[in-house]
């Protein structure tokens, strides 16, 4: 995806066009840069028995731009026998015809361990993330780490990066027995030298070329978004016979040096 569009997707607040003119403004070399560092975020498990509200913000009442489709909504924001449900349904709100679903946290977070169990929607036109960002729109340099299911192809999911508003390193890796089918454990491990993802435990993916690795301290997003125009990427879009909803079972930071969480972590073992 274009730098642009990914910038314009993360919006967390709903004074878009505000929001858009800040981007423009503040991106460059002279934004005020925190590193990964200087991050506020502590570890944390979440196993979403609730929501706490001083950790997440639900993303409510925009979208993210001209290819987004749906409108992000609290109202598709739902919790069940401990499971996040990140919904999608047919809902006029402003605009747009569909209502979706986005949580953000509200702290940055650098070098560490970040681990979700999901369960993907498995539509063409359909995009289940796990990714950190921040960008202009934080008056940050635009970094961001991805785990992406495209639904018309939930056998694989795409692993990316972006530096300072550089991406271009997408990988499809594939997920055994499909996104879509159960949970899935996806991992990855943020170091100043490197980023390795791993799924369901395995090493799939390292980066380290110095070029190409985030520097700067991130919020953690879960989401799931439509699109009808970017089809080449995304898959045509059709409207689906009923609601769907991802499902994320937990979510997790471990920091450099903290004891793991949960005793299936890759934070519990040396690699």
């Amino acid at each position: 995806m274009s730098s642009i569009l990914s910038i314009v997707r993360r919006l967390d607040c709903a004074c878009v066009g505000a929001a858009l003119i800040a981007a423009a403004a503040v991106s460059g070399p002279g934004a005020a840069r925190a590193d990964a560092s200087s991050a506020s975020g502590q570890s944390f498990l979440e196993t979403f028995d609730g929501l706490d509200k001083e950790r997440w913000y639900v993303s409510n009442g925009w979208s993210n731009g001209a290819h987004q489709n749906c409108t992000w909504s609290r109202d598709r924001i739902g919790l069940e026998d401990g499971v996040l449900k990140l919904g999608f349904a047919k809902q006029q709100t402003g605009d747009l015809p569909y209502a979706c679903a986005e949580i953000q946290t509200r702290q940055r977070y650098g070098y560490g361990t970040y681990e979700a169990r999901i369960k993907a929607v498995g539509a063409s036109g359909f995009n289940t993330g796990f990714f950190t960002f921040i960008g202009p729109v934080d008056k940050q340099p635009h970094d961001e780490i991805d785990f992406e299911v495209l639904g018309k192809d939930p056998s694989q999911v795409q692993l990316n990066q972006y530096v300072d508003g550089k991406g271009g390193n997408e990988k499809l890796t594939p997920v055994p027995g499909g996104a879509d089918a159960g949970f899935n454990d996806y991992a990855f491990v943020w170091e100043e030298d490197r980023i390795t993802w791993y799924i369901n435990g395995e090493r799939v993916h390292v980066a380290d070329d110095p070029t190409k690795l985030p520097s700067h301290a991130s919020k953690i997003f879960l989401s799931l978004w439509s699109s009808d125009t970017m089809t080449a990427w995304m898959g045509p879009f059709a409207e689906p016979e009923g609601p769907l909803a991802a499902e994320v079972d937990r979510i997790s930071f471990t920091a450099p040096g903290d004891d793991c969480l949960f005793a299936e972590s890759v934070a519990c073992r040396a690699d």
